[in-house]
């Protein structure tokens, strides 16, 4: 089919879809100026700090900001926290202690957390006594009969889940989803932290896992909720108690989220996560129909291109290596930024498989501009995400199709 006329016909099929989505989308945006409105933003909230940040009122309220859009009790915004993984690493470190057990009800964590957990002679958790269990998903759900097993051991003081997919096929857990397994572990008597990585999630439904029972939930600025702006930076949001003794960990105990400044200032944050409702939807829109073309031409997708995703990531089946690395190239020579670029496979750090990764990004690696990325081994699997304008997505679909077929 001409390529055209595949993506008119697709969006066509899509437009019942796309619709729910931008409800969605309004009732994040309305959700978030009300937000930006309880906490009296103003223009001297964007001034930079210096030194030690002390009553750096930006600061401050942009992590009380990130608390009320997340319906939280509190939270920690800040650029020093670099990475999603970063971000994991100091909540985790935070809460657990020598002889706690980290339990995983939703399979391995990311690729780039295992070291963090179970490496050797690495400062990792294990390094410091914290054992880790898991239990893996059945049929993309959450196994219960193997969570109230695991939760017999005493020695459990986080439940860790992890929304997205990493690298494996499935679909990303739905709030829904989380909602019911928050419940079924408080049901088993579990009184300790529920914590959720959130990255590449937030926005995609109209509610966050601190409001379906989660205690806490982290992710990166250079997803979701950095709007595409921010240009750098995580957070953290959920119960008081346990944000306290992560932002102990995140600077010292003796101070906490008391210090820190900026020298450049924060008005792409506070932007940023403004007009992340917006851009996570036209994310999602592109996903949909990048989901949608391929799989009319005999590709597996996941999720299925018939119902909204759960996050903004699209994993594609492809059935060769060739395949796989052009259809990566394909969206590194659609994007505004290093287009010129040949990419190949490489070994990244943290990851155990060569992998290449399309990010022609304004801001380096940012997954909620338009990027790719994928480990080059079989089953050979590419995962989509991202897209800061929908014509952006759409425009890179037809440089895909121009590339595989």
């Amino acid at each position: 089919m001409e390529i055209e006329s595949l993506i008119e016909s697709c969006e066509n099929g899509l437009s019942s879809l796309f619709a729910e989505l931008e409800k969605i989308a309004y009732q994040n945006q309305a959700k978030v100026l009300r937000a930006f409105q309880k906490n009296r933003i103003a223009l001297r909230h964007f001034a930079p700090t210096t030194g030690y940040g002390y009553d750096d009122e930006g600061r401050d309220s942009l992590g009380a900001l990130f608390a009320d859009i997340f319906s939280a009790e509190a939270g920690l915004v800040s650029p020093n926290l670099v990475s999603g993984t970063h971000a994991l690493t100091v909540g985790l470190f935070g809460l657990l202690r020598t002889g706690d057990t980290l339990f995983s009800i939703s399979g391995n964590p990311y690729d780039t957390l295992i070291d963090v957990i179970s490496g050797s002679g690495n400062g990792s958790l294990a390094d410091y006594g914290v054992r880790f269990r898991k239990c893996d998903l059945k049929n993309g759900d959450f196994d219960f009969e193997a969570i109230r097993e695991g939760l017999q051991d005493p020695g459990v003081t986080v439940v860790f889940i992890q929304r997205s997919r990493g690298y494996e096929w499935r679909d990303a857990l739905s709030q829904e989803k989380i909602a019911k397994a928050c419940s079924f572990v408080r049901s088993c008597g579990f009184q300790g932290c529920i914590f959720v990585d959130n990255c590449y999630g937030e926005f995609v439904e109209a509610t966050e896992p601190t409001q379906n029972g989660a205690d806490i939930a982290v992710g990166s600025l250079n997803k979701n909720p950095g709007g595409g702006l921010a240009p750098t930076g995580g957070y953290i949001v959920g119960k008081k108690r346990y944000v306290d003794q992560i932002a102990g960990r995140m600077t010292s105990p003796s101070i906490g989220a008391e210090v820190g400044s900026y020298a450049y200032g924060y008005r792409e944050f506070y932007q940023g996560v403004f007009l992340a409702p917006h851009v996570v939807c036209q994310a999602l829109k592109g996903s949909l129909l990048i989901g949608a073309c391929l799989q009319k031409l005999g590709y597996d997708t996941s999720p299925s291109a018939d119902k909204c995703p759960a996050d903004i990531t699209r994993a594609v089946r492809f059935h060769t290596e060739r395949e796989l690395i052009g259809f990566i190239q394909a969206v590194q020579e659609a994007s505004p930024v290093d287009s010129f670029v040949t990419l190949e496979p490489w070994d990244m750090p943290g990851y155990a498989d060569r992998v290449i990764m399309a990010a022609g990004s304004f801001v380096q690696g940012a997954s909620i501009e338009l990027s790719a990325d994928a480990p080059v081994k079989e089953p050979y699997i590419a995962y989509f995400q991202g897209g800061l304008t929908y014509e952006h997505c759409r425009y890179a679909l037809a440089k895909v199709l121009e590339k595989i077929q």
